[in-house]
């Protein structure tokens, strides 16, 4: 049973922040229309229920480098600019999941059950994308 069902099982999470810009279109949201940036904040959480012969759940500094390596393609880029971003309104939502589904891609560790990014725009507002692996 995977820790998605589960209440036992490890956690660990790396954080960084970054600024990028971007605006919204296809509604009136006003200022977010217009070309902004953001402080945004992102986290990545990993899930799993064994560690490896090590005692860790994946290696920590590879974490690292795999979030440094994602964020350094949007930090001071304008989002609607990122090909990954093409034809999508690069709202907290789609980001959070371009980074999930990248950072799954990147992180093989066959322990690790599930991932999660969590994305701030602001102190207040935040998006999560979750992936459970099968």
């Amino acid at each position: 049973m995977s820790s998605a069902t589960n209440s036992s099982g490890y956690k660990i999470a790396v954080q960084r922040d970054f600024i990028a810009q971007h605006y919204l279109f296809g509604g009136d949201w006003g200022a977010e229309n217009q070309l902004h940036s953001h402080h945004y904040e992102v986290e990545l959480l990993l899930e799993g229920e064994t560690l490896d012969q090590h005692g860790y759940l994946v290696d920590i500094v590879d974490v690292e480098n795999a979030l440094d390596e994602i964020v350094s393609r949007f930090r001071d880029k304008t989002l609607n600019d990122v090909p990954d971003f093409s034809g999508l309104n690069p709202s907290i939502e789609h980001f959070s999941r371009i980074v999930c589904t990248t950072l799954s891609d990147r992180i093989k560790a066959s322990n690790v059950s599930a991932l999660e990014v969590k994305i701030w725009e602001n102190e207040i507002a935040w998006a999560a994308f979750r992936q459970v692996r099968r």
